[in-house]
Protein backbone atom coordinates (compact mmCIF):
# COMPACT_ATOMS: atom_id res chain seq x y z
CA UNK A 1 0.00 0.00 0.00
CA UNK A 2 0.71 3.45 -0.81
CA UNK A 3 0.63 5.65 2.61
CA UNK A 4 1.14 9.81 3.27
CA UNK A 5 3.79 10.79 5.39
CA UNK A 6 3.13 11.58 9.46
CA UNK A 7 1.16 13.97 10.78
CA UNK A 8 2.63 13.21 14.09
CA UNK A 9 5.37 10.69 14.75
CA UNK A 10 3.13 7.86 16.67
CA UNK A 11 5.66 7.17 19.50
CA UNK A 12 3.60 7.98 23.21
CA UNK A 13 0.20 9.54 23.87
CA UNK A 14 -0.92 12.87 23.64
CA UNK A 15 -3.36 11.89 27.21
CA UNK A 16 -2.29 13.67 30.53
CA UNK A 17 -3.55 12.33 33.93
CA UNK A 18 -2.78 15.03 35.41
CA UNK A 19 -5.16 17.30 33.07
CA UNK A 20 -7.48 14.57 31.06
CA UNK A 21 -7.41 12.41 33.49
CA UNK A 22 -9.80 14.83 35.72
CA UNK A 23 -12.09 15.38 33.15
CA UNK A 24 -12.58 11.47 32.11
CA UNK A 25 -13.27 10.88 36.06
CA UNK A 26 -15.50 13.80 36.71
CA UNK A 27 -17.71 12.25 33.84
CA UNK A 28 -17.27 8.82 35.23
CA UNK A 29 -18.19 9.62 38.68
CA UNK A 30 -21.71 11.68 36.86
CA UNK A 31 -22.53 8.96 35.10
CA UNK A 32 -22.43 6.59 37.96
CA UNK A 33 -23.83 8.90 40.52
CA UNK A 34 -26.94 9.23 37.71
CA UNK A 35 -27.23 5.52 36.89
CA UNK A 36 -27.22 4.90 40.76
CA UNK A 37 -29.94 7.77 41.40
CA UNK A 38 -32.73 6.30 39.74
CA UNK A 39 -32.40 2.89 41.44
CA UNK A 40 -35.01 3.83 44.26
CA UNK A 41 -37.73 3.69 40.79
CA UNK A 42 -37.44 0.27 39.90
CA UNK A 43 -40.36 -2.22 41.90
CA UNK A 44 -40.91 -4.14 38.98
CA UNK A 45 -39.33 -6.28 36.49
CA UNK A 46 -41.19 -4.40 33.83
CA UNK A 47 -39.65 -1.26 34.97
CA UNK A 48 -35.94 -3.24 35.11
CA UNK A 49 -36.91 -4.67 31.74
CA UNK A 50 -38.52 -1.60 30.06
CA UNK A 51 -38.58 0.86 31.86
CA UNK A 52 -42.58 0.56 32.72
CA UNK A 53 -43.47 1.35 29.00
CA UNK A 54 -42.86 5.21 29.19
CA UNK A 55 -40.40 5.97 27.16
CA UNK A 56 -40.90 8.99 24.54
CA UNK A 57 -39.09 10.11 21.75
CA UNK A 58 -36.47 12.35 22.43
CA UNK A 59 -35.05 9.56 24.28
CA UNK A 60 -35.53 6.91 22.76
CA UNK A 61 -33.51 8.93 19.68
CA UNK A 62 -30.61 9.41 22.33
CA UNK A 63 -30.70 5.77 24.34
CA UNK A 64 -30.67 4.11 20.32
CA UNK A 65 -27.97 6.36 19.12
CA UNK A 66 -26.08 5.61 22.51
CA UNK A 67 -26.03 1.92 22.92
CA UNK A 68 -25.38 1.40 18.56
CA UNK A 69 -22.17 3.23 18.94
CA UNK A 70 -19.53 1.96 21.70
CA UNK A 71 -16.16 1.45 21.20
CA UNK A 72 -16.67 -1.84 19.31
CA UNK A 73 -18.15 -0.09 16.53
CA UNK A 74 -15.52 2.40 16.06
CA UNK A 75 -13.53 0.07 15.88
CA UNK A 76 -15.07 -2.02 13.03
CA UNK A 77 -15.74 1.04 11.64
CA UNK A 78 -12.54 2.65 11.33
CA UNK A 79 -11.68 -0.87 10.33
CA UNK A 80 -13.97 -0.86 7.51
CA UNK A 81 -12.94 3.01 6.56
CA UNK A 82 -9.08 2.07 6.51
CA UNK A 83 -9.35 -1.30 4.49
CA UNK A 84 -12.17 -0.61 2.20
CA UNK A 85 -12.03 3.39 2.05
CA UNK A 86 -15.65 5.50 1.65
CA UNK A 87 -16.83 1.68 0.30
CA UNK A 88 -16.89 0.29 3.79
CA UNK A 89 -20.17 2.54 4.54
CA UNK A 90 -22.38 0.67 3.06
CA UNK A 91 -23.42 -1.26 5.91
CA UNK A 92 -24.60 2.21 7.58
CA UNK A 93 -26.44 3.43 4.52
CA UNK A 94 -28.15 -0.04 4.68
CA UNK A 95 -29.21 0.24 8.05
CA UNK A 96 -30.46 4.31 7.51
CA UNK A 97 -32.85 3.11 4.75
CA UNK A 98 -34.33 0.04 6.29
CA UNK A 99 -34.83 2.03 9.34
CA UNK A 100 -36.26 5.00 7.82
CA UNK A 101 -39.19 2.52 5.69
CA UNK A 102 -39.92 0.45 8.38
CA UNK A 103 -40.40 3.16 11.40
CA UNK A 104 -42.76 5.03 8.34
CA UNK A 105 -44.40 1.81 7.70
CA UNK A 106 -44.42 0.57 10.76
CA UNK A 107 -43.61 -2.96 9.56
CA UNK A 108 -43.89 -5.86 12.26
CA UNK A 109 -43.00 -3.27 14.69
CA UNK A 110 -46.44 -2.00 15.22
CA UNK A 111 -47.92 -5.09 15.84
CA UNK A 112 -45.51 -6.17 17.91
CA UNK A 113 -45.47 -3.24 19.99
CA UNK A 114 -49.41 -3.35 20.41
CA UNK A 115 -48.72 -6.97 21.03
CA UNK A 116 -47.79 -5.86 24.69
CA UNK A 117 -45.08 -8.14 24.14
CA UNK A 118 -41.65 -7.25 26.30
CA UNK A 119 -39.33 -9.79 23.94
CA UNK A 120 -39.96 -11.16 20.55
CA UNK A 121 -40.05 -14.84 21.34
CA UNK A 122 -42.82 -13.71 23.78
CA UNK A 123 -44.88 -12.81 20.62
CA UNK A 124 -44.15 -15.83 19.07
CA UNK A 125 -45.50 -18.09 21.57
CA UNK A 126 -49.16 -16.52 20.75
CA UNK A 127 -48.76 -18.28 17.06
CA UNK A 128 -46.06 -21.21 17.49
CA UNK A 129 -46.61 -22.52 20.98
CA UNK A 130 -44.13 -22.14 24.18
CA UNK A 131 -41.15 -24.90 22.85
CA UNK A 132 -40.89 -22.13 19.72
CA UNK A 133 -40.46 -19.28 22.02
CA UNK A 134 -38.20 -21.06 24.76
CA UNK A 135 -35.56 -22.64 21.31
CA UNK A 136 -35.74 -18.55 20.03
CA UNK A 137 -34.77 -17.39 23.26
CA UNK A 138 -31.54 -20.12 23.21
CA UNK A 139 -31.08 -18.98 19.44
CA UNK A 140 -31.29 -15.38 20.17
CA UNK A 141 -28.79 -15.70 23.43
CA UNK A 142 -26.34 -17.23 21.57
CA UNK A 143 -25.98 -15.28 18.53
CA UNK A 144 -25.95 -12.48 21.00
CA UNK A 145 -23.41 -13.28 23.69
CA UNK A 146 -21.14 -14.48 20.94
CA UNK A 147 -21.73 -11.65 19.30
CA UNK A 148 -21.37 -9.75 22.59
CA UNK A 149 -18.16 -11.30 23.86
CA UNK A 150 -15.49 -9.77 22.49
CA UNK A 151 -16.91 -5.98 23.26
CA UNK A 152 -14.60 -5.76 26.64
CA UNK A 153 -11.31 -6.91 24.77
CA UNK A 154 -11.67 -4.79 21.83
CA UNK A 155 -12.94 -1.69 24.21
CA UNK A 156 -9.75 -2.42 26.80
CA UNK A 157 -7.69 -2.12 23.47
CA UNK A 158 -9.07 1.04 22.69
CA UNK A 159 -7.80 2.00 25.60
CA UNK A 160 -4.23 0.62 25.99
CA UNK A 161 -3.68 2.02 22.49
CA UNK A 162 -4.88 5.45 22.42
CA UNK A 163 -4.06 6.47 25.43
CA UNK A 164 -0.87 4.39 26.27
CA UNK A 165 -2.34 3.21 29.21
CA UNK A 166 0.16 1.03 31.16
CA UNK A 167 1.01 -0.38 35.10
CA UNK A 168 4.31 -0.90 35.64
CA UNK A 169 6.00 -3.32 34.41
CA UNK A 170 3.09 -5.39 33.16
CA UNK A 171 2.65 -6.33 29.95
CA UNK A 172 0.25 -5.28 27.86
CA UNK A 173 -2.24 -8.99 27.80
CA UNK A 174 -2.69 -8.15 31.55
CA UNK A 175 -2.93 -4.50 31.07
CA UNK A 176 -5.58 -5.21 28.32
CA UNK A 177 -7.39 -7.40 31.13
CA UNK A 178 -7.07 -5.07 33.80
CA UNK A 179 -8.58 -2.24 31.48
CA UNK A 180 -11.42 -5.04 30.36
CA UNK A 181 -11.85 -5.17 34.30
CA UNK A 182 -12.95 -2.10 35.05
CA UNK A 183 -15.14 -1.27 32.07
CA UNK A 184 -17.11 -4.11 33.30
CA UNK A 185 -17.43 -3.17 37.11
CA UNK A 186 -18.41 0.57 35.95
CA UNK A 187 -21.36 -0.69 33.39
CA UNK A 188 -21.95 -3.75 35.47
CA UNK A 189 -22.91 -2.25 38.90
CA UNK A 190 -25.60 0.75 37.64
CA UNK A 191 -27.41 -1.61 34.99
CA UNK A 192 -27.87 -4.45 38.29
CA UNK A 193 -29.10 -2.23 39.86
CA UNK A 194 -31.06 0.59 38.00
CA UNK A 195 -32.36 -2.01 34.72
CA UNK A 196 -33.49 -0.10 31.89
CA UNK A 197 -34.43 2.78 34.11
CA UNK A 198 -30.61 3.40 34.81
CA UNK A 199 -29.88 2.48 30.84
CA UNK A 200 -32.06 5.25 29.83
CA UNK A 201 -31.28 7.89 31.82
CA UNK A 202 -27.05 7.18 31.81
CA UNK A 203 -27.63 6.73 27.63
CA UNK A 204 -28.95 10.89 27.79
CA UNK A 205 -25.66 11.96 29.55
CA UNK A 206 -23.51 9.39 27.37
CA UNK A 207 -25.23 10.53 23.64
CA UNK A 208 -24.54 13.95 24.95
CA UNK A 209 -21.10 13.46 25.66
CA UNK A 210 -20.12 11.24 22.45
CA UNK A 211 -21.85 13.37 20.14
CA UNK A 212 -19.60 16.28 21.41
CA UNK A 213 -16.31 13.95 21.16
CA UNK A 214 -17.04 12.69 18.10
CA UNK A 215 -17.79 16.30 16.34
CA UNK A 216 -14.69 17.90 17.79
CA UNK A 217 -12.40 14.91 16.57
CA UNK A 218 -13.87 14.82 13.56
CA UNK A 219 -13.71 18.51 12.63
CA UNK A 220 -10.11 18.58 13.52
CA UNK A 221 -9.18 15.61 10.94
CA UNK A 222 -10.85 17.73 8.27
CA UNK A 223 -9.20 20.90 9.28
CA UNK A 224 -5.24 19.37 9.55
CA UNK A 225 -5.31 16.27 7.51
CA UNK A 226 -7.86 17.69 4.69
CA UNK A 227 -10.42 16.20 3.20
CA UNK A 228 -8.16 16.13 -0.48
CA UNK A 229 -5.81 14.32 1.61
CA UNK A 230 -7.95 11.75 2.63
CA UNK A 231 -9.51 11.05 -0.83
CA UNK A 232 -6.15 10.56 -2.21
CA UNK A 233 -5.12 8.26 0.21
CA UNK A 234 -7.98 6.01 -0.67
CA UNK A 235 -7.64 6.29 -4.28
CA UNK A 236 -4.07 5.61 -4.17
CA UNK A 237 -4.92 2.36 -2.11
CA UNK A 238 -7.72 1.22 -3.53
CA UNK A 239 -8.72 3.29 -6.67
CA UNK A 240 -12.54 2.43 -7.98
CA UNK A 241 -13.09 0.34 -5.12
CA UNK A 242 -12.64 2.83 -2.51
CA UNK A 243 -15.86 4.37 -3.73
CA UNK A 244 -17.45 1.04 -5.17
CA UNK A 245 -18.23 -1.47 -3.28
CA UNK A 246 -19.08 -3.58 -6.67
CA UNK A 247 -16.04 -3.88 -7.99
CA UNK A 248 -13.89 -3.97 -4.95
CA UNK A 249 -12.23 -7.48 -4.70
CA UNK A 250 -12.68 -7.81 -1.19
CA UNK A 251 -16.62 -6.43 -1.59
CA UNK A 252 -18.59 -7.25 -4.51
CA UNK A 253 -22.50 -7.84 -4.71
CA UNK A 254 -22.39 -10.32 -2.20
CA UNK A 255 -21.36 -7.98 0.42
CA UNK A 256 -23.71 -5.43 -0.40
CA UNK A 257 -26.91 -8.19 -0.68
CA UNK A 258 -25.48 -9.26 2.97
CA UNK A 259 -25.67 -6.07 4.51
CA UNK A 260 -28.83 -4.90 2.87
CA UNK A 261 -30.66 -8.13 4.24
CA UNK A 262 -28.72 -8.14 7.70
CA UNK A 263 -29.13 -4.89 8.34
CA UNK A 264 -32.94 -5.22 7.65
CA UNK A 265 -33.09 -7.93 9.85
CA UNK A 266 -31.29 -5.95 13.11
CA UNK A 267 -33.68 -3.11 12.51
CA UNK A 268 -36.26 -5.87 13.32
CA UNK A 269 -35.18 -7.96 15.39
CA UNK A 270 -31.89 -7.02 17.28
CA UNK A 271 -33.41 -7.05 20.73
CA UNK A 272 -31.14 -3.79 21.47
CA UNK A 273 -32.52 -2.31 18.97
CA UNK A 274 -36.26 -3.36 19.33
CA UNK A 275 -36.12 -3.18 23.34
CA UNK A 276 -36.85 0.71 22.53
CA UNK A 277 -39.70 0.23 20.37
CA UNK A 278 -40.81 -2.31 23.32
CA UNK A 279 -40.22 0.36 26.08
CA UNK A 280 -41.76 2.96 24.10
CA UNK A 281 -44.88 4.69 25.46
CA UNK A 282 -46.73 3.32 22.18
CA UNK A 283 -46.38 1.64 18.99
CA UNK A 284 -46.44 5.06 17.09
CA UNK A 285 -43.94 6.43 19.25
CA UNK A 286 -41.98 3.72 18.95
CA UNK A 287 -42.04 4.62 14.74
CA UNK A 288 -40.97 7.83 15.74
CA UNK A 289 -37.89 7.07 17.49
CA UNK A 290 -36.91 4.77 14.26
CA UNK A 291 -37.67 7.34 11.48
CA UNK A 292 -35.59 10.47 13.63
CA UNK A 293 -32.64 7.55 14.55
CA UNK A 294 -32.48 6.69 11.02
CA UNK A 295 -29.88 9.00 9.60
CA UNK A 296 -27.39 8.46 12.98
CA UNK A 297 -26.58 5.30 11.18
CA UNK A 298 -25.42 6.71 8.14
CA UNK A 299 -22.84 8.85 10.61
CA UNK A 300 -22.31 5.93 13.46
CA UNK A 301 -20.08 4.68 9.57
CA UNK A 302 -19.11 7.64 7.93
CA UNK A 303 -17.66 9.42 11.19
CA UNK A 304 -15.73 6.20 12.36
CA UNK A 305 -14.60 5.38 9.04
CA UNK A 306 -13.19 8.70 8.02
CA UNK A 307 -11.23 8.40 11.09
CA UNK A 308 -9.73 5.01 9.51
CA UNK A 309 -8.93 6.62 6.60
CA UNK A 310 -7.45 9.14 7.99
CA UNK A 311 -4.94 6.83 9.63
CA UNK A 312 -4.20 5.38 6.68
CA UNK A 313 -3.54 8.68 4.72
CA UNK A 314 -0.88 9.83 7.72
CA UNK A 315 0.97 6.33 9.32
CA UNK A 316 3.50 5.03 7.89
CA UNK A 317 4.35 1.47 8.45
CA UNK A 318 7.13 2.17 11.04
CA UNK A 319 4.19 3.83 13.42
CA UNK A 320 3.12 0.34 14.10
CA UNK A 321 6.00 -0.80 15.61
CA UNK A 322 4.38 1.12 18.96
CA UNK A 323 1.58 -0.99 18.52
CA UNK A 324 1.79 -4.59 20.98
CA UNK A 325 3.27 -7.74 19.37
CA UNK A 326 -0.07 -9.61 18.87
CA UNK A 327 -2.05 -6.19 17.88
CA UNK A 328 0.48 -5.97 14.70
CA UNK A 329 -1.11 -9.41 13.03
CA UNK A 330 -3.39 -7.44 12.25
CA UNK A 331 -2.64 -3.20 12.79
CA UNK A 332 -5.87 -2.23 10.57
CA UNK A 333 -7.99 -2.52 13.21
CA UNK A 334 -5.44 -0.54 15.75
CA UNK A 335 -4.85 2.36 13.17
CA UNK A 336 -7.20 4.43 13.97
CA UNK A 337 -6.41 4.84 17.55
CA UNK A 338 -3.14 4.62 17.04
CA UNK A 339 -3.76 7.79 14.86
CA UNK A 340 -5.73 9.39 17.11
CA UNK A 341 -3.34 8.84 20.05
CA UNK A 342 -0.89 11.64 19.18
CA UNK A 343 -3.29 13.77 17.00
CA UNK A 344 -5.44 14.51 19.50
CA UNK A 345 -3.91 16.93 21.58
CA UNK A 346 -3.94 17.30 25.84
CA UNK A 347 -6.82 18.64 27.17
CA UNK A 348 -9.02 16.96 24.28
CA UNK A 349 -8.01 13.47 24.56
CA UNK A 350 -10.29 14.00 28.25
CA UNK A 351 -12.66 14.75 26.16
CA UNK A 352 -11.94 11.65 23.35
CA UNK A 353 -11.49 8.76 25.84
CA UNK A 354 -14.80 10.60 28.26
CA UNK A 355 -16.93 10.15 24.59
CA UNK A 356 -15.37 6.89 24.14
CA UNK A 357 -16.03 5.42 27.88
CA UNK A 358 -19.57 6.92 27.30
CA UNK A 359 -20.22 5.30 24.05
CA UNK A 360 -19.22 1.87 24.99
CA UNK A 361 -20.70 2.13 28.81
CA UNK A 362 -24.03 2.77 27.17
CA UNK A 363 -23.40 -0.16 24.65
CA UNK A 364 -22.55 -2.29 27.40
CA UNK A 365 -25.11 -1.57 29.49
CA UNK A 366 -28.15 -2.12 27.22
CA UNK A 367 -26.70 -5.17 25.48
CA UNK A 368 -26.47 -7.16 29.26
CA UNK A 369 -30.05 -5.68 29.76
CA UNK A 370 -31.22 -7.15 27.14
CA UNK A 371 -29.63 -10.58 26.86
CA UNK A 372 -30.63 -11.14 29.80
CA UNK A 373 -34.79 -10.29 29.58
CA UNK A 374 -34.36 -12.84 26.78
CA UNK A 375 -32.90 -15.55 29.37
CA UNK A 376 -35.11 -14.41 32.23
CA UNK A 377 -38.61 -13.87 30.00
CA UNK A 378 -38.46 -16.74 27.87
CA UNK A 379 -35.45 -19.14 28.56
CA UNK A 380 -36.49 -19.57 32.27
CA UNK A 381 -40.20 -19.36 31.28
CA UNK A 382 -41.00 -22.33 31.22
CA UNK A 383 -39.18 -23.17 34.64
CA UNK A 384 -40.83 -20.15 36.37
CA UNK A 385 -44.07 -21.42 35.54
CA UNK A 386 -43.36 -24.57 37.13
CA UNK A 387 -42.34 -23.26 40.14
CA UNK A 388 -45.17 -20.90 40.81
CA UNK A 389 -45.67 -17.11 39.72
CA UNK A 390 -42.46 -15.14 40.81
CA UNK A 391 -42.84 -12.67 43.41
CA UNK A 392 -41.48 -8.73 42.00
CA UNK A 393 -38.59 -9.28 44.27
CA UNK A 394 -37.47 -12.13 43.48
CA UNK A 395 -38.21 -11.55 39.74
CA UNK A 396 -35.93 -8.46 40.15
CA UNK A 397 -33.33 -10.50 42.26
CA UNK A 398 -32.80 -13.12 39.29
CA UNK A 399 -32.42 -10.47 36.51
CA UNK A 400 -29.70 -9.08 38.84
CA UNK A 401 -28.35 -12.17 38.61
CA UNK A 402 -28.31 -12.91 34.94
CA UNK A 403 -26.66 -9.67 34.63
CA UNK A 404 -23.62 -10.50 36.74
CA UNK A 405 -23.50 -13.86 34.97
CA UNK A 406 -23.19 -12.43 31.74
CA UNK A 407 -20.68 -9.75 32.73
CA UNK A 408 -18.22 -12.99 33.65
CA UNK A 409 -18.80 -14.68 30.49
CA UNK A 410 -18.18 -11.39 28.71
CA UNK A 411 -14.75 -10.84 30.70
CA UNK A 412 -13.51 -14.67 29.90
CA UNK A 413 -14.64 -15.03 26.89
CA UNK A 414 -12.88 -11.78 25.48
CA UNK A 415 -9.80 -12.78 26.92
CA UNK A 416 -9.40 -16.74 25.02
CA UNK A 417 -11.60 -16.31 22.07
CA UNK A 418 -9.52 -14.94 18.76
CA UNK A 419 -11.53 -13.49 15.85
CA UNK A 420 -10.88 -14.49 12.41
CA UNK A 421 -10.52 -11.84 9.85
CA UNK A 422 -12.65 -8.47 10.21
CA UNK A 423 -14.12 -7.49 13.33
CA UNK A 424 -17.25 -6.54 11.38
CA UNK A 425 -17.40 -9.97 9.61
CA UNK A 426 -17.39 -12.01 12.63
CA UNK A 427 -20.08 -9.28 14.17
CA UNK A 428 -22.39 -9.64 11.23
CA UNK A 429 -21.90 -13.50 10.92
CA UNK A 430 -22.41 -13.93 14.90
CA UNK A 431 -25.52 -11.78 14.81
CA UNK A 432 -26.88 -13.85 11.68
CA UNK A 433 -26.98 -17.09 14.03
CA UNK A 434 -30.45 -15.49 15.34
CA UNK A 435 -31.36 -12.57 12.70
CA UNK A 436 -31.70 -14.84 9.56
CA UNK A 437 -34.45 -17.18 11.71
CA UNK A 438 -35.70 -14.20 13.98
CA UNK A 439 -36.80 -11.99 11.24
CA UNK A 440 -38.10 -14.75 9.23
CA UNK A 441 -40.29 -15.60 12.42
CA UNK A 442 -41.51 -11.94 12.75
CA UNK A 443 -42.78 -11.46 9.70
CA UNK A 444 -44.68 -14.43 9.01
CA UNK A 445 -46.04 -14.11 12.54
CA UNK A 446 -47.37 -10.87 11.51
CA UNK A 447 -48.32 -11.47 8.31
CA UNK A 448 -48.09 -15.01 6.73
CA UNK A 449 -51.47 -17.55 7.95
CA UNK A 450 -50.45 -20.37 7.52
CA UNK A 451 -46.89 -19.94 9.67
CA UNK A 452 -46.99 -22.77 12.40
CA UNK A 453 -44.95 -24.19 14.85
CA UNK A 454 -43.51 -26.49 12.33
CA UNK A 455 -42.43 -23.64 10.13
CA UNK A 456 -40.42 -21.81 13.67
CA UNK A 457 -38.66 -24.58 14.86
CA UNK A 458 -37.05 -25.23 10.98
CA UNK A 459 -36.35 -22.03 10.22
CA UNK A 460 -34.81 -21.55 13.70
CA UNK A 461 -32.51 -24.44 13.19
CA UNK A 462 -31.24 -24.08 9.97
CA UNK A 463 -30.63 -20.25 9.96
CA UNK A 464 -28.42 -20.39 13.27
CA UNK A 465 -26.88 -23.94 11.68
CA UNK A 466 -25.01 -21.99 8.84
CA UNK A 467 -23.07 -19.66 10.62
CA UNK A 468 -22.56 -21.88 13.42
CA UNK A 469 -21.22 -24.34 11.21
CA UNK A 470 -19.18 -21.65 8.99
CA UNK A 471 -17.23 -20.19 12.42
CA UNK A 472 -16.79 -23.57 12.99
CA UNK A 473 -14.90 -24.44 9.93
CA UNK A 474 -12.87 -21.22 10.43
CA UNK A 475 -11.60 -22.63 13.79
CA UNK A 476 -10.55 -26.69 12.38
CA UNK A 477 -7.43 -26.47 10.29
CA UNK A 478 -9.02 -29.21 7.95
CA UNK A 479 -11.05 -26.73 6.68
CA UNK A 480 -10.67 -23.36 7.92
CA UNK A 481 -9.07 -22.99 3.99
CA UNK A 482 -12.30 -23.78 2.35
CA UNK A 483 -14.36 -20.98 5.14
CA UNK A 484 -12.06 -18.27 4.29
CA UNK A 485 -11.43 -18.91 1.03
CA UNK A 486 -13.99 -20.22 -0.68
CA UNK A 487 -16.82 -19.54 1.01
CA UNK A 488 -16.28 -16.33 2.72
CA UNK A 489 -19.08 -14.51 5.20
CA UNK A 490 -20.70 -12.96 2.87
CA UNK A 491 -21.87 -16.23 1.12
CA UNK A 492 -21.94 -17.80 4.28
CA UNK A 493 -24.80 -14.80 5.47
CA UNK A 494 -26.80 -14.83 2.49
CA UNK A 495 -27.11 -18.88 3.09
CA UNK A 496 -28.23 -18.66 6.49
CA UNK A 497 -31.19 -16.10 5.67
CA UNK A 498 -31.79 -18.76 2.84
CA UNK A 499 -32.27 -21.87 4.72
CA UNK A 500 -33.98 -19.78 7.55
CA UNK A 501 -36.66 -18.89 5.02
CA UNK A 502 -36.81 -22.25 3.33
CA UNK A 503 -36.97 -23.74 6.96
CA UNK A 504 -40.21 -21.68 7.97
CA UNK A 505 -42.21 -22.25 4.21
CA UNK A 506 -41.30 -25.88 4.04
CA UNK A 507 -42.50 -26.40 7.46
CA UNK A 508 -45.25 -24.51 8.05
CA UNK A 509 -46.56 -26.35 4.12
CA UNK A 510 -45.51 -29.90 5.73
CA UNK A 511 -47.42 -29.82 8.54
CA UNK A 512 -50.78 -31.72 8.54
CA UNK A 513 -54.14 -30.55 10.40
CA UNK A 514 -55.75 -27.19 11.12
CA UNK A 515 -54.18 -24.09 10.53
CA UNK A 516 -52.86 -22.53 12.96
CA UNK A 517 -54.75 -19.03 14.00
CA UNK A 518 -54.49 -15.71 11.46
CA UNK A 519 -51.41 -13.52 11.18
CA UNK A 520 -51.40 -10.73 13.64
CA UNK A 521 -52.69 -8.30 10.81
Amino acid sequence: MIHGSLVVIATGSNFSWLIDGPIVGVYLLATMVAGLYVRRYVGRVEHFLVAGREMKVYLGIASLAATEFGIITCMYTAQSGYNHGFAGAVPGIAQALAMLIIGWTGFCIRPLRESGAMTIPELFEQRFGSFARWLAGVVIVLGGLLNMGVFLKIGGEFLVVVAKVSFGDISPHYTIMIMMGLLLLMVTVYTILGGMLSVLITDFLQFVVMSAGLLVVTVMILVYVGWDRIAEAVSQNYGAAGYNPFVSPKLGWAYVVFQLLLNTAATLTWQTVIARVLSAKDARTGQRIFTRTSFFFVCRWMIPGLWGMAALATLTPAAYATLAPSMRQDPSLYAMPLFLSTFVPVGLMGILIAAMLAADMSTDSSYMLTWGSVIYNDILAPFRRKSGAFSERRGLLWNRLIVAAIGLYLFFFGLVYKIEGNVWDYLTLTGSVYLSSMSVLLIACCYWSRANSWGAIGAILLGAAVPVTYLTMQKLPATSDLANNTIGPYYSGIAAFVAAALGMLVGSLLKPGQRTEGAIV
